[in-house]
């Protein structure tokens, strides 16, 4: 039987917990650490003695992020692997047998590191995701002033499409400043608004005014506030990063600039957004992909970075990202079936982005869109137009290109003559002839 070759020499397995840290660095004996930042930069000096250069441990929670930044200040290579990848052999269960599995493991090479970005682009991560959770608990807060205007049989959301607009915000503000007079009420309005729908919204706005319901609507109304705030906050963290990350790269030339795509849904509030992205990108813009804006590319960059290597090929790429389909294939009887693969935050992203060329009315992609939904559904429209736009993505920050659009039209009036190349050939091919229509 051939033995397998060590590849990492001064390798050391790590099970992580919240109490204990459990570490071996030669696959037999193993020494238990706190979790205090004492304890792990007494670690870090027992890694460093026993003359470890790279340490493996599971992706456990964030449990990992302290020890990894720490062991990463000190030149410490961390390879941070899926705990399904480095699952046990069926065996004793306990933390010193998954460290010293986990050096195994990593002195013969047998478990890919999962990705990681370098330190700035973790920042970025930090700043997008606690945007992203902050928005996703302020649309709460929405969610609960609309209960309280219905409790007061207001349907002013069933009149203005959203209710934290100006004019909504004004109405809400005003409500709750002692004012319930309806045509009072209206008045706040935009022009556009009372010119079109003044009636219904005059009709919308005569309600039951109780003070507990008042009060329900104070309360969601200042949470929401607030995390508008803690939102501003985030922005101002974002701007500061992006300038320190760009101020010692040459700024690309303006042919590569281009201009910023406006998107309504994009309300980041970072100044010269644009520019600093397509920097830190290499000078790439990648906010002229179709569906692509601003907002999107910097939440990619955020969980992607800018470093594509990772990935060999489009292919490795799309798969990572769990946009792909995974083929599992046992026995002679060649039957095959489909394992599930649980999105990545960048894969959820892109995902989106598809959603909104299913919403388009001229982009090609929406025909290659409508061709999938018709056989397969939305679903896996959704996913197939996604992976699409990984791999457009992919090519464009690796290779470079300019991306030309075609349009809805053209994309259909080429998918229709390569279909009837294609039937006419099969026609030719059983001795057959394709005639159109109302030809004799």
């Amino acid at each position: 039987m051939t033995e397998f070759g060590k590849i990492n020499l001064h390798a050391a397995g790590m099970d992580l917990g919240t109490e204990q840290i459990f570490v071996s660095t030669d696959g037999e004996t193993v020494k238990a650490f706190g979790t205090f930042t004492s304890d792990l930069h007494d670690l870090k000096t027992y890694l460093i003695a026993n003359g470890v250069t790279t340490v493996m441990m599971e992706a456990t929670g964030v449990l990992w992020v302290p020890i990894f930044d720490i062991l990463e200040s000190a030149g410490i290579n961390v390879c941070l692997v899926n705990a399904a990848h480095a699952k046990n052999v069926p065996a004793q269960k306990s933390d010193p047998a998954d460290c010293r599995w986990l050096y195994k493991l990593h002195v013969y090479g047998l478990v890919r590191a999962s990705f990681i970005p370098d330190e700035a682009i973790r920042e970025l991560r930090i700043y997008i995701r606690q945007r992203e959770d902050n928005k996703d608990i302020a649309a709460s807060h929405i969610q609960h002033i609309q209960k309280a205007f219905e409790l007061m049989n207001i349907k002013l959301h069933n009149v203005i499409s959203d209710i934290m607009g100006v004019s909504g915000l004004s109405i809400i503000e005003a409500i709750l400043a002692g004012e319930h007079d309806a045509e009072k009420l209206t008045a706040l309005c935009n022009k556009q608004i009372l010119k079109k729908k003044k009636e219904k919204v005059l009709e919308s706005l005569k309600g039951n005014f109780k003070r507990e319901y008042i009060f329900m609507m104070q309360q969601a109304y200042d949470a929401w506030c607030f995390y508008q705030k803690q939102i501003e906050n985030c922005d101002i963290k974002i701007g500061e990063l992006l300038k320190k990350m760009t101020e010692n790269l040459p700024k690309p030339p303006q042919e590569l600039l281009g201009k910023p795509k406006p998107s309504r849904h994009d309300d980041l509030n970072v100044d010269n957004l644009h520019d600093q992205l397509v920097c830190v990108n290499n000078g790439r813009n990648a906010a002229s992909l179709p569906g692509f804006s601003d907002s999107a590319v910097l939440k990619l960059t955020a969980e992607l970075g800018t470093d594509f290597s990772k990935w060999a090929t489009d292919k490795h790429f799309t798969s990572w990202l769990g946009l792909s389909p995974r083929k599992y294939q046992s026995g002679k009887t060649n039957k095959t079936r489909r394992s599930l693969k649980k999105n990545t935050k960048a894969g959820q992203i892109f995902k989106e982005l598809s959603m909104s060329i299913a919403g388009s009315k001229h982009l090609a992609l929406k025909g290659f869109y409508n061709r999938i939904k018709s056989r397969s559904g939305s679903k896996a429209a959704i996913k197939a137009v996604a992976r699409k736009l990984a791999k457009l993505y992919y090519d464009y920050m690796t290779r470079g290109f300019t991306y030309v659009e075609q349009g809805l039209n053209e994309y259909e009036k080429k998918y229709k003559t390569a279909m009837i190349k294609g039937l006419e050939k099969k026609a030719k091919n059983i001795g057959y002839q394709l005639v159109p229509i109302g030809v004799h």
